[in-house]
Order: C-alpha cells, then sequence, then structure tokens
C-alpha cells in the first residue's frame, strides 16, 4: 500500500497511546500526525449500552475491529451484530451508529482515512463544550453532522 508523504513506520506500544474521555472512553494509538495524514487509530472502550447517536463522517472512511464484547452496528438501512474478532469497514457520507449490545464493557480498534478525526476527540477533551450546539459546532469542523 503506497501513502503519500508517509514514510517510515508509526508504531504505539500496548502501554502506549493518549488516553481521552471526550464523549467516551479511548485510546489514541496513532496520530494521523505521525502518519502524514493518512490514517489515525484509537481504542474505543464502550460501556454495555453505550455507543455514538447516528451521525455521518464527510471526509473519511472507518475501520472498526472488535476485540471484547458484543456491539450492534447500523450502516445505512442495515444493520449487524458482530463479536470478538470482526472486522468492518463503514463508508464516508453514510449514516452510521453502533452500540454495546452485550452485558460487559467492549473494545474496539478504531480506524479512520484520511486521519485527523481522532483530533475532534481531543478538542472536545480541552474545550469542554456546554451542551450539544457546541459539540456539534466542533464536529461540523470536522467533517462530523449528528443526526439523532
Amino acid at each position: 500500500m503506497t501513502m503519500t508523504g508517509f514514510v517510515g513506520m508509526a508504531v504505539s506500544l500496548a502501554a502506549e497511546g493518549r488516553p481521552c474521555e471526550a464523549l467516551g472512553r479511548r485510546v489514541i494509538r496513532i496520530a494521523s500526525a505521525e502518519t502524514a495524514g493518512a490514517i489515525g487509530t484509537w481504542d474505543e472502550l464502550v460501556a454495555p449500552g453505550e455507543g455514538p447517536p447516528l451521525h455521518v463522517h464527510h471526509r473519511e472512511d472507518e475501520l472498526f475491529r472488535v476485540l471484547e464484547g458484543q456491539f450492534r452496528f447500523w450502516c445505512g438501512g442495515e444493520s449487524f451484530e458482530a463479536g470478538p474478532g470482526a472486522c468492518m469497514v463503514l463508508p464516508r457520507g453514510v449514516p452510521h451508529r453502533f452500540q454495546n449490545v452485550g452485558t460487559e464493557e467492549g473494545r474496539l480498534i478504531v480506524a479512520v482515512t484520511p486521519g485527523g478525526f481522532e483530533n475532534f476527540f481531543l478538542e472536545v477533551e480541552c474545550r469542554r463544550p456546554a451542551g450539544p450546539a457546541e459539540v456539534g459546532a466542533i464536529a461540523a469542523g470536522y467533517g462530523l453532522e449528528f443526526l439523532a
């Protein structure tokens, strides 16, 4: 795979990464700044019953890999359940969401391409928006639109 401007290797060992607790819990593993914008990736820790609302990414495709737990994903008009080992790619421009439907905390690896969206969580954590309207304004700057 050739990535324009990305030379070398980006590595995040098991105990590394940047914890972020904005709009859930995650650890940013590889930031887009480390890959010349090609990809950003994080571990997402999701409590039972939790997950993001229906939304659309207008700039990036998302890859999910379930490491632990049981999740339901909705993408466009489709819905499916996925457990450990499942991997899926959700295309940009299509409404989607996911929810931990299990009884234990779940864990996902999430990657976006091109990278950069991981900075949305860091900005929300830093700015501490007062409510959904302020979160939506930050999201718009990252090409993210909440639908519900």
